[in-house]
């Protein structure tokens, strides 16, 4: 990710999870709406809101549910329609389907990286502070 950030303004992190807290058991709603609740949860838990320009991004990986969440802050959310997100995921899920993770989450990487340079590329001079780890997590 270090490289990628060095191209744009934005923070992207990578949260990978085995599987759902037992908490979230007992949630109501459809996977997909329990799988965001969690994504979003993360995205506040590592302060991916928190960067200068509003623009971090998480990529939430679940795996025994096999799910995929993209979590974007109001900077970037701002400029980039949930369709544009949801491609994404698509895109990862089919390589994820055909057991090509480590594919998958570079196209994803490399599509989100291309959104950051559109939307808040870096300009000649202009300061670039890593504001956020770049090292994914892996949830024991």
């Amino acid at each position: 990710m270090q490289a990628s950030e060095r191209r744009h303004g934005g923070e992207i992190r990578v949260y990978i999870e085995a599987g759902l807290p037992t908490r979230y058991a007992w949630r109501r709603g459809t996977l997909r709406e329990i799988v965001r609740a969690r994504a979003l949860s993360i995205f506040g838990k590592l302060r991916v809101w928190d960067t200068e320009h509003n623009n971090g991004v998480l990529i939430y990986l679940l795996l025994a549910e096999r799910a995929i969440e993209i979590v974007a802050d109001r900077g970037i959310a701002r400029q980039v329609p949930p369709e544009d997100w949801q491609a994404m995921i698509a895109r990862m899920a089919v390589a994820f389907r055909e057991e090509r993770f480590e594919d998958g989450l570079t196209q994803a990487l490399e599509e989100v990286s291309a959104v950051l340079v559109e939307h808040f590329p870096l300009t000649a001079g202009m300061a670039n502070p890593n504001e956020l780890p770049d090292r994914p997590v892996i949830a024991p």
